[in-house]
């Protein structure tokens, strides 16, 4: 422990302020609710920095935090929505609206996780609750500064105003797209969820299970998948009671043996630190810096590398019926990029359900990002092949009239 160690802690989850005490011990918070005490008190020494305290017995060393805008985003376990202009219909957008004394973000949040609403929408003194729905989409925030009022009852904080409102998700699960179930009439046509690993795959199959209300089944089985809820990942892929197939085959007989496919395309530099994180950390752990630094990141880019190009090419030349996604795209503009995937299926999905998806789109499988690199691990050489390698499926793609590689692909 050490107090930037706590203060970075704390700061990446939204807080306020964090504590430190007993020279080990870390707590976040927005309040602070307890009277001062002599410094003295103080005395421990944090346990990964001699020099510095890190509280005492019962005592708390407490620093306020200057948060960055990535890590603004959260206000402990709710998630920053963005700032809103006023729906038309306030009532039919937003059924709960109660004016709160001292308002604050933790008090609407708190009010509307009580009440089991998805959204804590503060319109000044005004505390809204509600889900997303055509009414009110989010899918167009407005300037955060329209938004700046403080709240009446915590200065360090925005509550909006009458016309532009500040809205945040709480943890209460969006139920309108949580039931899944097999096909109830087993399909004779077979649509593969076919992407290089660590492109997001399982991500993937999690959206289209919350998007259509089916399981996605495996090429594979992965009792780890099946035991974080894929209960399609135990079928048979060819059973018929499953709505897309998860595979990374790019051999044209497997490819050959489906009748359309979602190609999903991830930045290979993404792509490849993410399998490498899978292949020795598990689905949503981390390699060790042992492994960056170790023989095993060179020979992993030598093999994986050439593999990222050729997927997508056998995709493109074999496949019969092929919608091509990038997952970067599906992050961005996740709305209508669910739309596409789901036509391909031949099915229609409500925009209610769709904007459900959006308020549960990260489930248990994105890895917390709290774990970074400090150094980068691509070589110079490493570059330049992967470089060549995304000109390549560049240009696969624009023969085929198809949207190129995203700008952040290219070869700088």
């Amino acid at each position: 422990m050490t107090i930037f160690r706590c203060q970075d802690n704390c700061a990446e989850r939204g807080y306020q302020y964090a504590g430190l005490e007993f020279g080990a011990e870390c707590y976040c918070g927005h309040r602070i609710q307890t009277q001062n005490t002599t410094e003295s008190e103080c005395n421990m020494e944090c346990k990964g920095e001699k020099s510095s305290t890190c509280g005492g017995p019962n005592r708390l060393s407490v620093y306020r935090l200057e948060l960055t805008n990535d890590s603004a985003r959260r206000y402990g376990s709710a998630l920053f929505r963005g700032c809103f202009k006023r729906p038309a219909n306030v009532s039919l957008a937003l059924p709960t609206s109660t004016i709160l004394l001292n308002m604050s973000v933790h008090k609407c949040v708190d009010h509307c996780t009580e009440k089991e609403y998805t959204l804590a929408v503060l319109g000044g003194v005004t505390c809204h609750c509600g889900f997303p729905t055509m009414h009110f989409t989010l899918h167009t925030p407005e300037d955060e500064h329209l938004c700046a009022q403080k709240c009446t009852g915590e200065e360090y904080e925005h509550c909006g105003n009458v016309e532009y409102y500040v809205v945040y998700q709480t943890q209460v699960q969006d139920n309108r797209c949580m039931d899944r179930r097999f096909l109830p009439v087993h399909s004779k046509r077979l649509v593969a969820l076919a992407s290089f690993p660590g492109a997001g795959n399982t991500w993937g199959r999690h959206l289209m299970e919350l998007t259509t209300g089916y399981y996605t089944g495996s090429y594979y089985f992965d009792g780890s998948l099946y035991n974080k809820g894929f209960k399609g990942e135990r079928d048979h892929w060819k059973s018929g009671r499953l709505i897309c197939i998860k595979t990374h085959e790019s051999g044209r007989k497997e490819i050959e043996s489906f009748d359309a496919a979602i190609l999903l395309i991830r930045n290979p530099y993404k792509a490849l630190m993410a399998e490498f994180n899978r292949k020795y950390g598990g689905h949503i752990g981390f390699a060790s810096e042992a492994h960056w630094r170790g023989k095993e990141w060179p020979e992993f880019v030598k093999n994986y590398a050439p593999w990222w190009a050729s997927h997508t090419l056998d995709w493109l030349k074999y496949g019969k019926e092929v919608l091509v996604v990038h997952y970067e795209d599906l992050k961005h503009d996740l709305f209508n990029q669910l739309k596409k995937m789901v036509s391909i299926l031949g099915l229609s999905v409500s925009d209610d359900r769709l904007l459900c998806v959006e308020s549960q789109k990260d489930g248990n499988f994105k890895r917390s990002g709290l774990r970074k690199l400090e150094y980068d691990p691509y070589t110079p050489e490493m570059r330049k092949m992967i470089d060549a390698f995304v000109k390549t499926v560049d240009v696969a793609l624009k023969l085929r009239n198809l949207t190129g590689v995203p700008e952040d692909y290219a070869p700088r």
